[in-house]
């Protein structure tokens, strides 16, 4: 495992540079006074050049293991020969040169190949004392090593360090990027949320204002076609179409009580059956249109959005009924078992046209009514001649306190 750590942008790989070049500097300076007079004096120095020279290139071979075993052995060939051409006082200050070497071994290269480099150094202190003054006491030899180890940690501790540096700055962008993800989630699911309730508000003012609008125009009309010959007649509409007025009314404050409170209110009072009933009778004394009603002995429970879907479906096709089919009479039924439930609006009219079918507001918002519970919404043909509205809905399971 090679490192991938740019050491050049840290302060300790560059202090152990400066400490590699100052201890150059002083074995060179120690070394001078000795080397006066010496034949090879000039050879010597360029040796000094080039380990310099090395010193300098080694910054360059981060990530490249081969290049730094290359320049390991060519450093200790050259820390060799210079302690073979210097006076024996001054050949055992070279040996600093390795201590530098084994640090910039455990910097570069992995621990294994690392400590085996550390073993050579040793193995040529050892050689180079041996041929220089014969024998090598066991005290020099311990402090030998004891050098060798102290330089070698420190190097293994700065890689480590500058990993782990590294680590925590991969770490640290990965978090930032995680967090503008977020950012950019959280956008779209605000955006998602706001349109999803402007639709759902859509939904609720059509299916309630719309029907009970309808109505009262319903009955506004009549009201004034009978206002000379029947009066009495006339003014009991009219105050028909008061209460569905004053109805509407209290639906678009409960519509802008929603916009105001996160919670979505309760659109119902009583059971599903109940409203279904009031409905229907309200609509037929309001057109005067019969509203034939079928609905089972018990319904299942059922959550608040499925109650207020089947509910706003009576109210949208009793509308669709009284707007646009010219019926004689309606049919409405509510059929539920442990599985699904389902309600059925019919009349006896004209039917519906495919460009009213697929583009009326009103029936788009009982589809996406019916899509967000699972259920289908299903329009067609009815067999008393007219059309025939369906809205099928899965029964999850409710607890008698959520329902």
């Amino acid at each position: 495992m090679t490192t991938s750590i740019r050491h050049r942008s840290n302060y300790s790989f560059w202090l152990l540079n400066a400490a590699a070049y100052l201890t150059w500097l002083g074995i060179l300076v120690s070394a001078l006074p000795e080397l006066a007079g010496e034949p090879n004096r000039t050879f010597v120095l360029v040796l000094f050049g080039l380990f310099f020279v090395g010193l300098s290139v080694y910054a360059f071979l981060e990530e490249r293991p081969f290049l730094v075993h290359l320049y390991l052995l060519v450093q200790t060939m050259i820390a060799v020969t210079i302690s073979l051409q210097v006076p024996v006082r001054a050949a055992a200050g070279i040996s600093t040169f390795l201590f530098v070497l084994s640090a910039q071994a455990m910097l570069f290269l992995p621990m294994l190949p690392g400590l085996v480099w550390i073993v050579i150094f040793i193995g040529v202190t050892w050689l180079a004392g041996y041929l220089g003054v014969g024998v090598v006491h066991a005290n020099d030899f311990v402090a030998i090593l004891g050098g060798y180890l102290f330089f070698g940690t420190f190097g293994a501790g700065l890689r480590q360090a500058n990993e782990a540096r590294q680590r925590s700055q991969q770490l640290l962008t990965e978090l930032q990027e995680a967090h503008e993800q977020l950012r950019a989630y959280t956008t779209q699911a605000q955006q998602l949320a706001v349109s999803e309730e402007r639709n759902r508000l859509a939904r609720e003012m059509h299916d309630a204002l719309g029907h009970r609008l309808t109505v009262a125009v319903v009955q506004l009309e009549g009201a004034q076609r009978l206002i000379p010959s029947n009066p009495d007649k006339s003014a009991s509409m009219i105050e028909a179409m008061r209460a569905q007025l004053k109805q509407a009314l209290a639906e678009l404050r409960q519509s802008v009580s929603a916009l105001r409170s996160p919670e979505n209110t309760a659109a119902l009072n009583g059971s599903l059956e109940t409203a279904v009933s009031h409905l229907a009778q309200t609509f037929q004394e309001a057109t005067g249109l019969p509203v034939h009603l079928q609905l089972p002995k018990e319904v299942p429970l059922l959550p608040e959005s499925h109650r207020l879907a089947l509910y706003r479906t009576a109210q949208e096709s009793l509308t669709n009924v009284q707007r646009h089919a010219h019926a004689q009479q309606a049919w409405l039924q509510l059929v539920a078992d442990d599985e699904q439930v389902s309600l059925t609006v019919a009349d006896d009219g004209q039917g519906f046209a495919d460009e009213v079918a697929d583009g009326r507001f009103g029936l788009i918002g009982l589809r996406e009514r019916a899509k967000q519970l699972g259920g289908v919404l299903k329009i067609g043909p009815a067999q008393q001649g007219g059309a025939q509205l369906c809205l099928e809905l899965p029964i999850p399971h409710v607890e008698a306190a959520d329902a």
